[in-house]
């Protein structure tokens, strides 16, 4: 098993990992196989697989399918032409970046084309993403709603519906603890309390602004406190939304200052992206960009051209 400080990956002495394809897949090994080499295409693990001799990967083979394999079999890196060692700095390199970093400067940085490095980072999103089934939030929940996309002249406020500069995002952030933000289709009653059922304990208290659409959680829930935004009213004894506005500061800060253009489409790997980072915020650079490469494995991303609606 390998040792918590041979995980470690910093930046500012660039090793070999992230210049060599072979150490990087050596690191990845470490990361995906720490208690032995498990075939990919079989599961066999009792009869370990052997190393085969070859001089441009690290290639294994199983003893009991006979079927050749490298560490990116059944990942996202898996038919991947991009040297492991530049998906690895890729990793690192958005897992380290608090409000994102931009295709542009990864294809700058890695020599890789622009929509190379589009498609990389994308694949790391989806790493990145939320496993199913995993545990509902509890606890102290804060719910809010936000819209993302281009500026509108007028009043500030929830925009009009059917605004095609604006997507709405609703965001589920469990006090000190976890944040699960979705692209809705709209703030209606059924489409937010629906998001909330499905991806909150029953037994957590419930923390929104007046918007009305919230109304009748306190029938489902163990607690629904209210603070009217309207009339300047932000904070009631430990009844406030000011974690999830805090999440959204960053997540705007990121689309704004990095990003500027999402489509619609991709929204919601985005969104991923803010809420690893989030949820991994005590964690070190290095620690998350390893929690990130443990979630590569079973996932598959692939390139499609399609026409994407911008917002």
């Amino acid at each position: 098993m390998a040792k918590d400080d041979d995980l470690k990956l910093t930046l500012g002495d660039l090793d070999e990992r992230f210049t060599d394809p072979n150490a990087a897949a050596a690191y990845l090994e470490s990361i995906r196989w720490a208690d032995g080499v498990v075939c990919p295409k079989c599961g066999e693990s009792e009869r370990e697989p052997y190393r085969l001799k070859n001089q441009k990967r690290r290639l294994w083979k199983c003893r009991a399918c006979r079927k050749q394999f490298t560490v990116t079999v059944g990942t996202i890196f898996e038919s991947s032409h991009i040297p492991l060692n530049k998906w690895l700095l890729a990793f690192y390199l958005l897992c380290a970046s608090k409000k994102g970093m931009s295709a542009h400067q990864l294809h700058r940085m890695l020599g890789v084309t622009y929509k190379t490095a589009w498609f990389m980072f994308h694949r790391v999103r989806e790493a990145m993403s939320d496993p199913a089934f995993s545990a509902k939030l509890s606890g102290v929940v804060e719910v809010d709603e936000t819209y993302v996309g281009g500026k509108r002249k007028g009043k500030v406020g929830r925009p009009a519906q059917g605004d095609p500069k604006k997507v709405p995002v609703v965001a589920l952030v469990e006090r000190g603890g976890r944040v699960r933000s979705s692209h809705v289709a709209n703030v209606t009653a059924p489409v937010l309390q629906s998001a909330i059922r499905e991806n909150v304990d029953r037994k957590a208290r419930i923390m929104t602004d007046q918007l009305g659409s919230y109304r009748g959680l306190d029938q489902d829930f163990a607690a629904h406190e209210v603070v009217n935004h309207s009339e300047g009213e932000y904070v009631r004894g430990d009844a406030h939304t000011n974690t999830a506005e805090g999440y959204f500061a960053n997540l705007k800060r990121g689309i704004n200052g990095s990003y500027h253009h999402v489509s619609q489409r991709h929204l919601h790997r985005y969104l991923s992206e803010f809420d690893f980072r989030w949820n991994a915020r005590e964690a070190s650079d290095s620690a998350r960009t390893v929690a990130a490469l443990r979630e590569a494995e079973g996932k598959r991303l692939k390139y499609r051209e399609r026409p994407t609606r911008r917002v």
